[in-house]
């Protein structure tokens, strides 16, 4: 994937028939769920607003649990390949490592939290303000959500089919109960639990956090801009960026000091160098797997599924793959596919082994920072544009 005199984010119409689309998902699912002979349990979790199933994979009988999410947003379809490729492996190996996994970890994944959005090919889900205000009464007469999508966004018009940015509809109160007066919000607030594919997440990590106590590892799978390029060689792209920091020092801010007992940004950092330790030793095979960097870490989004569940005491991991549906299609997906498995086997390696705790986080510091885009990614790139409205937010706050 070395860089080509041009790159751009600007939307096209691109194949993306190779990727799991819901009804080979079930398909799959089941599958995985037979061979496996019942060590990886399928379940229903909830549905999306259009009534589509959210289903959830689970194998292992371990204390240490880890959550696994893809295709929040529905244009983000890689990780979910690479999930159900760990989760095939898992359920059928009698390798050492895989029984060690199977006896240490329990591994519960979403491989597409996102269906409506996903059968749209699109970030946002399906879903209108109307419908928000019909389940909270209490919400008529409120402003929409800033995160509501009435325009074009990443090639998509919104306008006849609105939708969501789900993951800005997080609150690290799981209990939280939407109210009129935190409404419309900002990138740099927490969420409400509006949608209904938020609010099933958010019931199964209350659930695990019931049963376990706590969730110790969240790992999102996400993509970002195509035309990222390694701060050191702008001939080469980025791969994929990772990061475990989404929220600013919790103590010093009145709205989130009471969840500074359980952030643990250390423990994210320490997971995160076990991704990074992962993809470096098989960049000698293939050079792209040691494209990976940092995320830019100059964040503070409570109302991500990450910031919520890392205030709450998980230890979180962000994928942001190379390139989306819309910029690259299904080009690349194996290698893609390939660079967040090698990364989730890094991370639960070291959580089933114990070997994460002795990991020096001091490493992430040093992980590279993204490098700059090539192309048009600033401006197509939506987490980009969130990532600069909620600085310019906290720039006129601090004035």
């Amino acid at each position: 994937m070395a860089a080509a005199p041009t790159c751009s984010d600007q939307p096209r119409d691109l194949p993306i028939n190779e990727f799991t689309d819901h009804e080979e998902l079930r398909d799959e699912l089941a599958r995985i769920e037979r061979v496996s002979e019942g060590r990886v349990e399928v379940e229903v979790a909830g549905r999306s607003n259009q009534g589509r199933e959210i289903w959830t994979a689970r194998v292992g009988e371990g204390d240490k649990v880890v959550l696994l999410t893809s295709e929040i947003h529905g244009n983000e379809k890689v990780g979910t390949e690479a999930v159900l490729d760990l989760l095939d492996w898992v359920g059928t190996s009698d390798t050492r490592k895989a029984r060690q996994w199977r006896s240490e970890l329990t591994i519960v994944a979403v491989p597409k939290m996102n269906p409506d959005a996903a059968e749209l090919d699109r970030r946002g889900n399906d879903m209108t303000w109307d419908q928000v205000t019909a389940r909270f009464p209490q919400l008529r007469g409120s402003e929409p959500a800033w995160n509501y999508y009435t325009r074009e966004i990443q090639g998509d018009d919104y306008a006849s089919r609105p939708g969501f940015d789900v993951n800005r509809d997080y609150n690290p109160d799981l209990s939280y109960f939407p109210q009129p007066e935190d409404f419309p919000g900002s990138s740099a607030e927490t969420g409400w639990f509006i949608t209904p594919e938020a609010q099933t997440v958010r019931d199964l990590y209350r659930g695990l956090q019931a049963e376990f106590g706590e969730v110790d590892t969240y790992v999102d799978l996400h993509h970002q801009g195509a035309c990222y390029v390694m701060p050191d060689d702008p001939d080469e792209f980025v791969t994929m960026s990772i990061s475990g920091k989404f929220i600013d020092d919790p103590a010093s801010d009145p709205e989130l000091e009471e969840y500074a007992d359980t952030y643990d940004l250390e423990y994210s950092k320490q997971l995160n160098v076990a991704a990074w330790n992962a993809l470096q030793g098989k960049a000698n095979q293939r050079p792209v797997f040691g494209n990976i960097t940092l995320y830019p870490q100059d964040t503070n989004l409570p109302g991500t599924a990450l910031g919520a569940f890392g205030l709450n005491g998980s230890g979180t991991v962000l994928f942001e793959i190379r390139g989306q549906t819309q910029t690259l299609g299904q080009q690349y997906r194996a290698v893609l596919t390939r660079t967040a498995y090698i990364g989730l086997d890094g991370i639960l390696s070291s959580v089933a082994s114990g070997r994460v705790e002795q990991l020096d986080p001091a490493v992430y510091d040093a992980i590279p920072e993204r490098g700059p885009s090539i192309g048009s990614a600033e401006e197509a790139d939506e987490d980009a544009r969130v990532l600069r409205q909620a600085a310019r937010e906290r720039t006129a706050s601090a004035g």
